[in-house]
């Protein structure tokens, strides 16, 4: 057996077992936890799409699709945000005992599950519910206005589409040049709510 094939066995074997070794680290409760999370929000959410869009007037249904297409983009700023985070910047200024620092350090520490939950819990289901309410929206356009119905409904998923797209593309951007600032206001607002 040549010196090369020895080499490539023992690294196949190598990464064999730590591949075995992280398929042992999933952790089962996070992922109960984020499931009945999502269903809980995603049903909060679709009630207020199914049950309060229909009965309101255009223009609030309007503004409600749009505070679900920012809320979307700002979960998804905050989780990429939390993800490329500096963790000795907020080491410093925990140390300092500066305000909101201490959840900050913890946000960074737990970046996949906080980006699981900002990016996927959140945006996912903001997606969907944005688009079930740009239907409702698009109905009540159409029957108020006499436009063609599928005409409205092209026009209003393909707008909450560019909104959510657009916006995500600028949210990424501001996430990965300005996490600093947005871990910390974040933090600033979580810690009205839990304290470290």
């Amino acid at each position: 057996m040549s010196k090369i094939k020895v080499i490539k066995e023992k690294y196949f074997k190598k990464i064999k077992k730590t591949h075995i070794k992280e398929k042992a680290k999933v952790n089962w409760t996070w992922i109960i936890i984020v499931t009945m999370l999502a269903f809980s929000i995603s049903f909060l959410f679709s009630t207020i799409s199914e049950f309060i869009v229909p009965n309101v007037s255009y223009i609030l249904a309007a503004l409600i699709t749009l505070f679900f297409i920012l809320l979307n983009i700002i979960f998804d700023m905050i989780g990429i945000a939390v993800t490329v985070g500096d963790l000795k910047t907020f080491n410093s200024m925990a140390t300092k005992k500066v305000s909101g620092s201490k959840l900050s350090v913890k946000l960074i520490q737990n970046a996949e599950k906080v980006s699981s939950f900002c990016n996927d819990v959140i945006g996912d289901i903001c997606g969907i519910v944005s688009g079930s309410t740009g239907v409702a929206l698009s109905i009540m356009i159409a029957s108020q206005t006499n436009i063609n119905l599928s005409l409205v409904t092209l026009l209003t998923t393909s707008t909450i589409a560019a909104l959510t797209i657009g916006g995500k593309a600028i949210g990424k951007s501001l996430a990965i040049n300005k996490s600093t600032i947005i871990i910390y206001e974040f933090s600033k607002i979580l810690n009205i709510f839990y304290k470290i």
